[in-house]
């Protein structure tokens, strides 16, 4: 344990999803303490035993209402948040999937944590400002989730 009787900040893993539609990835506007008012992927926590795929699955659904395919991951990213009420640490799985129902719209489910879904175009100028850290750093990067080969449907 830590003085004061706090035990330290433990690494926690968080699996975020590109959702692609044609040239766009959705979006929302978080609502919470960490990262309040940026703009992020949907995503949260690994839970014991499950898979990336899994996470990312039931994550999208919980927060978006819809359901995917053609998961598959893209890359991790180490993300200490030393600012704060408290520290942070997050080992983040980034994957890419589709809507498994091109014309389903996605629906706000988790209004407390979320102001809203929206497709963005994937460049500089057609993404909204503020992006959440740890995306932000992959957009200034030249980081594309789109696959560079056409996918088969």
């Amino acid at each position: 344990m830590e003085q004061g009787g706090r035990d330290p900040p433990v690494p926690r893993v968080a699996v975020v999803v590109f959702l692609l539609k044609g040239n766009t990835v959705l979006l929302g506007r978080r609502r919470n303490s960490h990262g309040d008012s940026t703009y992020a992927l949907p995503g949260g926590h690994l839970e014991f035993g499950e898979s990336f795929e899994e996470c990312a699955g039931r994550e999208v659904e919980e927060e978006t209402g819809m359901k995917i395919e053609g998961t598959e991951l893209l890359t991790v990213t180490n993300n200490v948040f030393r600012d704060g009420e408290k520290p942070l640490h997050y080992v983040t799985v980034f994957m890419r999937a589709r809507p498994e129902d091109e014309g389903e719209e996605p629906r706000n489910m988790e209004p407390g944590k979320c102001d809203g879904w929206g497709w963005y175009e994937w460049k500089e100028e057609g993404l909204p400002t503020p992006l959440f850290g740890p995306l932000e750093r992959m957009v200034a990067s030249g980081f594309n989730p789109f696959p560079t080969q056409p996918q088969q449907h």
